[in-house]
């Protein structure tokens, strides 16, 4: 498997958009806007491959100097479990811990707190709705303060 940064608009990206609206959009009813999209051009966006195939996807959205936000992961429900999300996050935090970011955090589905837990994620705050769902903030410090 190989994991890299992917650059905006080429056919990696799009296969990224596929893979991110099969599975956290289209089973919510929702879709993807020009807008949100065209604003992915200033995030980390990160794929992991199998060939030309795409098993896994996220990327990583800019808060301030110090902080960066993991969005839209997603590996194909027959891929889970399989050490594709664990290779995902590994490399995402290493980007970022790179790039000088001292915490990564993000809007996790109640479903996955079990996930990011077992990667040293923690919860922040209460159960909040989004895109009709329950979510928690969790976060993780990068380096040590």
């Amino acid at each position: 498997m190989a994991l890299k940064m992917i650059d905006h608009g080429t056919r990696e990206y799009q296969q990224m958009i596929q893979l991110r609206n099969d599975m956290l959009r289209k089973p919510l009813g929702l879709s993807f806007s020009v807008e949100e999209l065209e604003r992915e051009k200033e995030d980390v966006l990160i794929g992991a491959f199998e060939d030309d195939k795409m098993l896994g996807c996220c990327l990583l959205t800019r808060i301030d100097n110090q902080t960066v936000r993991l969005r839209q992961m997603a590996v194909p429900n027959n891929l889970q479990g399989k050490g594709v999300g664990r290779a995902l996050m590994v490399f995402a935090e290493n980007i970022a811990r790179d790039m000088g970011y001292k915490k990564l955090i993000m809007h996790a589905r109640k479903t996955s707190l079990g996930f990011y837990g077992k990667l040293g994620y923690s919860i922040s705050g209460d159960e909040f709705t989004e895109v009709t769902i329950p979510h928690f903030i969790m976060e993780k410090k990068l380096v040590d303060c």
